[in-house]
C-alpha cells in the first residue's frame, strides 16, 4: 500500500457496505480501504472489549501505511442471553440464532476505533443498543433465512433490510445496529479536528 495524499483524510478500515453507507449519508469524505485483518485471531472475551480490540484491530491494520490520515475501524456484535453472535456460516445457523432472538430482547454492541498515527491519537469505544425482536414463527425464520440475507450479519438479521420485520422495538442508536454509531463517531472526529463542517457542507449562503 503506497501512503495516501491528504485528498481522503479519513479512511474507512472496513469493506462493509452498511459502514461506507452510513458515513455517505453523513456527508463525510472518507476513502475505504479493508483491513484484511484475520478476526479469528481474537478470542472471543467480555463483549464490550471483544468488539472494542477487534476495531482497533482493524484500525492499525491500516494506520501504519497512512500515517496522515484518520482511520476508523469497527466491529459489530449481537449479545444474547451472555452469548456472542457473530455471522451465521450456514442456514441451520442462521435458523438457530433467530430462533434464540425470537421474542426476546437482545444487545448489539459496536466497538469503533478512530486513530491517526501523526497525531499518536487512538480512541475506541463501545456502543450498544437493546434490540427486541418479536416472537417469530417457524415459517418466518424459514422465509428469511432463504433469502440469504442474514449471511453476512451477526446476529443473521439486517434491520436496514427485510429483517426490519423482524424488530418490535429499540433502545439506543439505530445506526450502531446497522454497524456503526454515526453520532458518536462524527463527535470524535470533530473534537479531534478530522473533520469540520466546512469540510462535509459547502457554503451556499
Amino acid at each position: 500500500m503506497k501512503q495516501s495524499t491528504n485528498k481522503c483524510k479519513i479512511i474507512l478500515a472496513s469493506k462493509s457496505p452498511r459502514r461506507k453507507y452510513l458515513l455517505q449519508q453523513a456527508g463525510i469524505n472518507f476513502c475505504v480501504i479493508d483491513s484484511g485483518f484475520d478476526e479469528t485471531l481474537i478470542k472471543k472475551t467480555d463483549p464490550k472489549t471483544y468488539t472494542k480490540l477487534l476495531a482497533k484491530k482493524k484500525a492499525l491494520s491500516v494506520w501504519h501505511n497512512y500515517p496522515n490520515d484518520w482511520v476508523i475501524g469497527a466491529d459489530t456484535i449481537v449479545v444474547i442471553d451472555s452469548k456472542i453472535l457473530g455471522k451465521p456460516k450456514n442456514r441451520a445457523q442462521a435458523k438457530t440464532m433467530l430462533t434464540s432472538l425470537s421474542g426476546k430482547t437482545h444487545k448489539v454492541i459496536t466497538g469503533f476505533t478512530i486513530c491517526s498515527k501523526t497525531y499518536n491519537k487512538i480512541i475506541s469505544k463501545p456502543v450498544e443498543t437493546d434490540v427486541e425482536f418479536k416472537k417469530l414463527t417457524k415459517q418466518e425464520i424459514r422465509w428469511y433465512t432463504n433469502t440469504d440475507e442474514p449471511f453476512d450479519k451477526a446476529g443473521a438479521y439486517a434491520i436496514q433490510g427485510l429483517g426490519t420485520f423482524l424488530v418490535r422495538k429499540i433502545n439506543g442508536s439505530y445506526t450502531n445496529v446497522v454497524g456503526l454509531p454515526v453520532c458518536e463517531v462524527i463527535e470524535i472526529l470533530l473534537d479531534e479536528g478530522a473533520l469540520s463542517f466546512t469540510d462535509r457542507f459547502s457554503d451556499k449562503e
